[in-house]
This record gives C-alpha cells, sequence and structure tokens, in this order.
C-alpha cells in the first residue's frame, strides 16, 4: 500500500440515536495510511462517537466504514485490525506491567499448519509461546521508553507512565491503525506536553495510522498531519494545522482554533475590506459591498506610535502570560486583541499596523434567521419550537384585523389564518434573551457565543427539535445558560408560503 493511499473512508457516516439526537451527521473523509489525523471539537461534536464506529463500539445509522476497501460496518470490533487507547486507560491493577501488556497475547489463538509423517498437512490451534510473547514485549516497551518496568506494579507508576503502558498494550498486537480518545486527559499540564512530544515520536517511530480525538487545540496543533473539526456532528473543516490556523473557513474554526479576532466588515472594493473604522488592503477577493467576517490573530497586529499605524486607539489591558503581553487596544466600542513581547501601558495612545497576508476575509455564516412557521387561531406565529406575537396584517398590506380575528384585505375579504404556511426571517440584531424562562416566546440553552470585537454573536438552541436562534448581543453571558428568546413582534417578518384561497 502506497503511502498516500486511503486505509480508512467514511462515506455518508450519520449516528442518530434513538431519542432522535443526530450525533454524526453524513460525515466524509479518508484517512491515510501512516496518518496522524485528529478530530477536533467542544463537547458534544460528535468525535468520539465517530472514533467509536471506526472502533465498531458504536454502528453506524447510515452511511459505511471502508478499511482498505472493504466494508466494515457490520464487523464486530474484535474482528478488525484496530486498537484503542481510551482516557481511562483501563489497567488491570492487580497485574504488573508485563502482564498488563501481554494480556492480549495471552488469549490470543493462531491456526498453524503442521505436516504429518505422510506428508498431509494439518491445522492446529495454539497459542503463543512464553518466549513469543516475553520477545514481543520487550519490544514494545522498548517502543514506549519503559524498559525494565516488566515487574513494576500498576499502582507505583505515575499517569504519563501509565498512559505508555497502555499505548504498549494497545500496539503489542500490530494493529494496522490506532485510535487514541483524549489519552492525556487525566495528565496534568506539563506531563501533557511532555506526552504530547512524546506520542508524535512514537507514531513516527512505529508507523502506523494514528486517529486521535481532543477538545484540545494545542494537542492537535502539536501533533496533527491533518486535523478535521468538528461542531454538531458535522466536520466544519479539513485540513493541516496550518491551514487550519491561518485560513479557518467560518468563524467557529477562527475562534476554536487559537485566539482570534473576529470583526465584521464590509468589501469596498477589488482587495479592500473596511473594518474598525479604517479601509484595509487584504488578499481575499469578495464582490463589493459584500458583508463579511474578519479574522486577524493577536500576534498579526503590530502596535505603533500613536499617529504612525493606520487606526489609532487606547491600551485598555495589559496582562504578562509568559513569553508576550496581551494587550486590548480599544477603538470607539471595539476593542482588538492584540500579543507583543513589548508592553504598552494601559491608557497610553497608540495605534496598529495590519499587513494584507494577515487579514483572512470568510463569508458571513449568518446575515438572519429564516424558518418555517405556521400562525395559529390567535394570530401568533409558531416557529422553531416557539410561539411569538406577530404583525399578521404584513401578509397583506392595508389588510387589518377586526374584532372576531379574521384578517380583513384591503378588497374587504375576510381570511381565516388559523394553520396557514408562513416563512418567518428575523435580524440578527432583533432577538433578546432572558433568565426569566417564561419572558420569552421559546426556551433553549446558549451553545455557542463567539466574541466579534465590539459584540457577541451567541445561538441559543432549543430542546425538542434543536432549533437554533442566531443573534448579536453586547450582552456578556455563559455556554450553557438556559434562556427564552424574546422577538419584539414588529420584528418578525412573514411571507405566504402559498396563495391563499378566498
Amino acid at each position: 500500500m502506497e503511502k498516500n493511499e486511503k486505509i480508512i473512508e467514511l462515506v455518508n457516516l450519520t449516528r442518530q440515536y434513538e431519542d432522535g439526537v443526530v450525533a454524526v451527521d453524513n460525515v466524509n473523509l479518508y484517512v491515510r495510511k501512516g496518518e496522524f489525523i485528529t478530530f477536533l471539537g467542544p463537547s458534544g461534536c460528535g468525535k468520539t462517537t465517530t472514533l467509536r464506529m471506526i472502533a465498531g463500539f458504536d454502528k453506524p445509522t447510515s452511511g459505511k466504514i471502508l478499511l482498505n476497501g472493504k466494508d466494515i460496518s457490520e464487523l464486530p470490533p474484535n474482528k478488525r485490525p484496530i486498537n484503542t487507547v481510551f482516557q481511562r486507560y483501563a489497567l488491570f491493577p492487580h497485574m504488573n506491567v508485563f502482564d498488563n501488556i501481554a494480556f492480549g497475547l495471552k488469549m490470543k489463538r493462531l491456526k498453524v499448519t503442521y505436516e504429518d509423517e505422510n506428508g498431509k498437512q494439518f491445522d492446529k490451534i495454539e497459542k503463543l509461546k512464553k518466549w513469543e510473547i516475553a520477545e514481543k514485549v520487550e519490544k514494545a516497551l522498548k517502543m514506549v521508553d519503559l524498559e525494565g518496568f516488566e515487574k513494576r506494579s500498576i499502582s507505583t507508576l505515575s499517569g504519563g507512565q501509565q498512559q505508555r503502558v497502555a499505548i504498549a498494550r494497545a500496539i503489542i498486537n500490530e494493529p494496522q491503525i490506532l485510535l487514541l480518545d483524549e489519552p492525556l486527559g487525566a495528565l496534568d499540564l506539563k506531563m501533557r506536553k511532555d506526552m504530547q512530544l512524546e506520542l508524535k515520536a512514537l507514531h513516527d517511530n512505529i508507523g502506523i495510522t494514528f486517529i486521535y480525538v481532543t477538545h484540545d487545540q494545542e494537542e492537535a496543533l502539536t501533533m496533527s498531519d491533518t486535523i478535521v473539526v468538528m461542531k454538531d456532528g458535522v466536520i466544519q473543516q479539513i485540513g493541516t494545522p496550518t491551514d487550519i490556523y491561518n485560513e479557518p473557513k467560518n468563524s467557529f474554526v477562527a475562534d476554536f482554533i487559537g485566539e482570534s479576532n473576529i470583526f465584521s466588515g464590509t468589501m469596498t472594493g477589488d482587495k479592500k475590506v473596511r473594518f474598525i473604522g479604517h479601509t484595509f488592503d487584504c488578499v481575499d477577493d469578495f464582490p463589493k459591498n459584500e458583508k463579511v467576517d474578519v479574522v486577524v490573530r493577536p500576534e498579526d497586529v503590530f502596535l505603533m506610535d500613536e499617529d504612525k499605524g493606520q487606526v489609532k486607539g487606547v491600551i485598555t489591558s495589559s496582562i504578562f502570560k509568559g513569553v508576550h503581553y496581551e494587550m486590548v487596544m480599544t477603538v470607539g466600542k471595539t476593542e482588538v486583541v492584540i500579543q507583543n513581547t513589548v508592553e504598552r501601558k494601559v491608557g497610553e495612545k497608540v495605534s496598529i499596523y495590519i499587513r494584507p497576508d494577515d487579514i483572512h476575509i470568510m463569508e458571513k455564516e449568518f446575515s438572519s434567521n429564516k424558518y418555517d412557521g405556521y400562525i395559529t387561531k390567535k394570530n401568533t406565529v409558531c416557529f422553531a419550537d416557539g410561539e411569538f406575537d406577530c404583525d399578521v396584517t404584513q401578509l397583506y398590506p392595508g389588510s387589518f384585523v377586526d374584532e372576531e380575528g379574521y384578517l380583513i384585505t384591503p378588497d374587504g375579504d375576510k381570511i381565516d389564518l388559523t394553520d396557514v404556511d408562513v416563512s418567518v426571517e428575523v435580524g440578527l440584531k432583533d432577538i433578546e434573551i432572558s433568565d426569566d424562562a417564561d419572558a420569552g416566546g421559546a426556551v433553549g440553552n446558549i451553545v455557542s457565543m463567539i466574541y466579534k470585537g465590539d459584540h457577541y454573536q451567541l445561538i441559543v438552541r432549543t430542546d425538542e427539535n434543536e432549533e437554533d436562534f442566531v443573534f448579536d448581543t453586547e450582552d456578556t453571558w455563559n455556554e450553557n445558560d438556559r434562556v427564552s428568546v424574546i422577538i419584539p413582534k414588529e420584528k418578525i417578518k412573514l411571507t405566504l408560503k402559498k396563495e391563499i384561497k378566498r
């Protein structure tokens, strides 16, 4: 098999649970032989479920898993040439290091072909010989740098050593693929950083395919050949660490990978974009007057004296982060985060310079909220798992509602709007939220919060059908806050899905 040949391929892979929750939604990707690929995303994004389906612990609802071109979707875990290392290493505390690593080999049975005195061949199922097991354990211990630890009790090992024992146990059966489900999560920060480098070195030495799951961006950037960023069971972007960091496809990726300044901007001409009150040259080409999201990494913002840069501001915060200062410059109401090895004091008037190559332009993910809805007998509108007051007269300009609740058109027609299907549109600045569950027309949890320089963009997701309300606010909330959604009736735009027969 060539180095660039696919070893694993996921085709339209979907996993839906009995309660209707879709954990993985139509995922398509491939993994090359010998690659170190990382699934990265927040809790609940579907990365571990994807890993479990590759391992065989979960079955796909639909789609296929191909190994070397063959469908293994229905193959049980023990029949797959794949081993898994979990966050909880599941080592046997009553066994020493040697016996933990050798456990799988002792259970293994091989078919051995013999020949009798008459030249007739026959097969026997046999265990591995003791010397064969000892030889393999010795080799595995050498790979994970634990020679001489054979007789040590598991309880005497550090977290990093236990993790290496778990890896040795996984690789001793010579799997084609090693799956690692947040294996460094139980370690302290220093040990985790050390083990990141050790894991990468181990991968380079043994050459098998690693599929890694983490929510830690630094781990993904440090170790991976390829990163798969996931959100809500959907792949957001696939690329090298450099591509993911420097060329994020949307504001979620930009916000999740490293630190970012994300601004709302407008294209003003050929490779020119206006944000934070200034028109900058850039390298991305978008149509004139298009609203865009602009990403600038804090380390790419150059601090200058007050009159020498492109945009003036005032330093309002400065924190020493060990290798650099992280400062905030305020321009009007907008905050620009800057990382620099030279500190500018709070209150100091400065300016900034941003190079064209350091400005990354992205299409806006959201420009408004659009839903399917229907009108109730009370002339309210139901959509997105909620019910809201609305102005039904906008369905027929010049109409009014009579005392009985019927819509009277300019032609004098009397219309009962009950159960009439409508399209609903709500702007990003037209939604408010409250921690009073009875204050709004729908209830949900904040599942995303991205800072965009002078405001936050939040997503509130409902429980029943997982409908999303996306909106901009200057208020600070926390992810997972339980809130109600408030939309003024005049901000709800309604259009008929089809003409009503009169």
